[in-house]
């Protein structure tokens, strides 16, 4: 496995769930509720693929130092963390908005 292309693996789909996740408050917003809905589940899809590889990556470590920690490898940690609190506060904002 290449690294470095496993570690853009996860930026890109921890990015893409980010981004995923800003368009469905934004369909909110406008009480587009049904195109806010399926682009949430898009970007569980893509949080979830960036979760694979991270697992996978963590299986390869098996908690030995077996994959080296980069600066590449913490930005890309925190990616998934960002986009994981920034899906799970939009999908609270987008439950407010409903209710308003």
């Amino acid at each position: 496995m290449e690294l470095e292309s496993t570690v853009m693996e996860l930026i890109i789909n921890a990015g893409e769930s980010k981004s995923l996740a800003m368009q469905a408050l934004h369909q909110a917003k406008n009480k587009q509720w049904a195109e806010a809905d399926v682009l949430l589940e898009q970007s569980a899809e893509a949080a979830n693929r960036a979760h694979q590889v991270q697992t996978e990556l963590i299986g390869l470590d098996e908690g030995e130092g077996k994959v080296p920690v980069n600066l590449i490898m913490v930005h890309a940690q925190d990616h998934i963390m960002t986009a994981m609190l920034a899906r799970e506060l939009i999908r609270e904002l987008i439950e407010v908005h409903k209710k308003l």
